[in-house]
């Protein structure tokens, strides 16, 4: 016996997660471009740590240990710093990148036809992000996807989560609209989506909801709500990619393939159309027979079938009975609804939910000076620093400053006697001598000058708000004073060709002398 060499088959990954990580839009200013240097929407902190960090966790804790990490080219440095440098994981990330601007917007469905090449088992789409709470595990999501796949021949599970409501004393209409409520349509019994409202559907018919009898017929005892959103993370066999090509013009996963995957359960054309290409015939080996014959399946097919009322009880299957006894799959699509008292969950993607993440963090924080010696110095004893706030390491806070319910980031500098309540500063920020601030997110790198009074605004990276200057309820985009500035050199080019000018002609005139 040669006990030198040992053979292993190779193992093959159950799972693949996709990770999208895009410009985010709706979080700008804080998203837009500090000169020529990117601030990608993955790396927008809650609570001093990055949103991406938290998806990327959920991941880890889930078993699955590759992703495909997806971003538009201009960040993929940043990105692929802060995931190969500064995030502790055991993760195997392979980040891929795409051409755009943020004009362009590409969806979900070109980006998956895209890196199609790399997915070769099933997968699980999530957002960068989604903010889960600890009740909410990935790992029942795939358990559901992983029994009913088996057992009933589903091809995806969805998640969506009791969506909150907005705090009214903290809503700036300023900063940007709240994403509309999205009607889902699902049978409660068996857990399965049925319907999504489109914007589509929404523009044909704005005051009723139309659903096919089929529908209704099949599943007689739906739910509709209006109160639960989208996290946007989909358990999808590998079959899903296949009949994405073959629908060529849909773009947004969300908004257009999702909601038309749905009407494959109960709508007879498209599925004979489309069920070969989502349950292809396969030589691999199967439980079906073992599953047919299960107490389990037994149970699962007394959940998933409608009897008629007046059919008598059926005739228990034979242990010799062959495959083609066996019910064919379901094409189902499996819904995970988590409910807002089993924990908060959310998805920072619009200015107010970032806001109220990050002091839904501090309510669950307690402050304690840094454990950094150095970090601790640069923070002044006659500093008052509430419980609930969170400073971040190497920022100086100087004497008789004020902070209260607030989150201050890395390497900022707070000067004396500033007042800051309910504020969210990311890195590098400085705030001079006597500012306050109130209810504001201050981008990266952000300058307040002495005794300004800022309230309720959101700035981009690297805006400077002058000394005394007062400002509510705004977006302060660096871009302002950026065209006000070249204005001013325009202006002074214009003084200059103008004494050129003069010159000239006083030199004419000497000569002519």
């Amino acid at each position: 016996m040669d006990l030198g060499v040992a053979t292993s088959e190779p193992v093959t990954r159950e799972f693949l997660a996709v990770v999208l990580a895009g410009f985010g839009n709706e979080l700008v200013p804080l998203t837009s471009n500090h000169g020529a240097e990117p601030c990608p929407k993955a790396l927008i902190p809650v609570g001093n740590k990055p949103i991406i960090d938290y998806v990327l966790s959920w991941i880890d804790q889930s078993g699955i240990k590759n992703v495909l990490l997806i971003c538009p080219a201009v960040h993929r440095p940043a990105i692929s710093h802060h995931v190969h440098s500064d995030l502790p994981t055991s993760l195997r990330i392979d980040i891929q990148t795409y051409d755009e601007s943020p004009d362009s917007n590409t969806g979900t469905c070109t980006l998956l036809r895209h890196f199609a090449s790399r997915i070769s088992e099933d997968f699980v789409i999530l957002p960068c992000d989604f903010i889960p709470p600890p009740s909410l595990s990935l790992h029942t999501i795939l358990n559901k996807f992983r029994t009913e796949s088996v057992s009933d021949g589903s091809i995806a599970t969805a998640c969506w989560f009791a969506a909150s409501q907005p705090d009214k004393n903290a809503f700036v209409e300023d900063w940007g609209s709240l994403p509309p409520p999205t009607p889902i349509v699902w049978d409660e019994k068996t857990e399965t989506l049925l319907y999504i409202d489109t914007v589509d559907d929404s523009d044909r018919n704005s005051e009723e909801m139309e659903l096919r009898m089929s529908l209704l017929s099949k599943y007689p005892r739906t739910k509709l709500s209006r109160k639960y959103q989208d996290s946007h993370v989909y358990v999808c066999r590998r079959s899903v990619l296949e009949l994405l090509h073959e629908k060529e013009h849909f773009d947004s996963f969300r908004e257009e393939f999702f909601p038309w995957l749905c009407k494959i359960q109960y709508q007879r054309l498209k599925r004979q159309k489309y069920e070969r290409v989502l349950n292809p015939p396969t030589n691999a080996l199967t439980q079906t027979v073992a599953l047919n014959h299960s107490t389990l399946q037994n149970k699962l097919q007394e959940k998933f079938t409608l009897h008629p009322r007046n059919s008598g009880p059926s005739e228990p299957s034979s242990p010799v009975d062959d495959d083609s006894d066996v019910q064919p799959s379901s094409l189902r699509i499996g819904i995970v609804i988590h409910q807002a008292e089993d924990g908060f969950a959310t998805r920072v993607n619009t200015i107010h939910s970032l806001l109220d993440m990050n002091r839904r963090v501090l309510s669950q924080t307690t402050y304690s000076p840094p454990s950094d010696p150095k970090s601790r110095s640069l923070i002044d004893q006659k500093a008052q620093i509430s419980s609930d706030t969170i400073v971040g390491d190497s920022t100086q806070v100087s004497e008789r400053t004020t902070i209260k319910k607030s989150v201050i980031g890395k390497h900022c500098v707070i000067g004396k006697m500033v007042k800051i309540v309910g504020c969210v500063l990311l890195d590098h920020c400085v705030v001079e001598d006597g500012a306050k601030l109130d209810g504001c997110i201050l981008g990266r790198g952000t300058k307040v000058g002495a005794k300004a009074e800022v309230s309720r605004c959101v700035t981009q990276a690297g805006y400077e708000v002058d000394a005394g200057e007062t400002a509510k309820n705004e977006k302060l985009d660096v871009s302002d004073w950026a065209a006000l500035d070249h204005d001013e050199d325009d202006d002074e080019d214009d003084d200059d060709d103008d004494d050129e000018e003069e010159g000239s002609e006083e030199g004419s005139e000497d000569d002519g002398e």
